[in-house]
């Protein structure tokens, strides 16, 4: 993306909820993201066209375009959760104790994808944006197993709404601009 000149990037994923007073079906403004257990995509040779050998990761999501995302959901009624995702390898669902030790190092939500990306694009000064959409109650949570499909119906439930909001979103960035 950096090789073709893009300069912003959105990010969206699944994500399964750690939080007790969330539901599935909510949408996660994302501040910040946790990476304890995968290596960094980063590694290996560093190209300095891509960036700084140790890139800051102070800001990886944009302050200004999280702004910016608050607004239109404010103008729009829609609630906007915000919260810190959290980064699994997978690709399995997390286990109740995982889900556990999440919850007490600071993540709202898990999945297993949306940081390497972030990452990257952070590496390469690339704005960013980020959104989960919370699909299930991450294992443990409620007295059920988790399913493929329980994502999937709760992504279809939520896609006309998410997609009009993400659609404001850019149209906004491109005005913001």
């Amino acid at each position: 993306l950096h090789l073709l000149g893009a300069d912003t990037l959105i990010v969206t994923n699944a994500a399964g909820c750690v939080r007790t007073d969330w539901k599935a079906g909510d949408l996660m403004l994302i501040t910040g993201q946790i990476m304890l257990f995968a290596e960094s995509p980063l590694r290996g040779e560093n190209l300095p066209q891509f960036g700084p050998r140790f890139p800051d990761a102070s800001h990886l999501y944009t302050p200004r375009l999280q702004a910016l995302a608050r607004e239109v959901a404010a103008a729009q009624g829609l609630p906007l959760r915000e919260g810190v995702y959290f980064f699994m390898a997978g690709p399995q669902f997390e286990t109740p104790a995982e889900i556990r030790a999440i919850r007490l190092l600071g993540g709202d939500a898990v999945g297993m994808s949306t940081v390497t990306e972030a990452l990257t694009a952070a590496h390469c000064g690339i704005e960013l944006l980020g959104f989960s959409v919370i699909t299930n109650m991450a294992a443990g949570m409620l007295d059920q197993p988790l399913t493929t499909e329980e994502v999937s119906e709760t992504g279809r439930m939520i896609e006309e709404r998410f997609s009009a909001y993400l659609k404001s979103v850019i149209r906004e960035m491109s005005v913001y601009e």
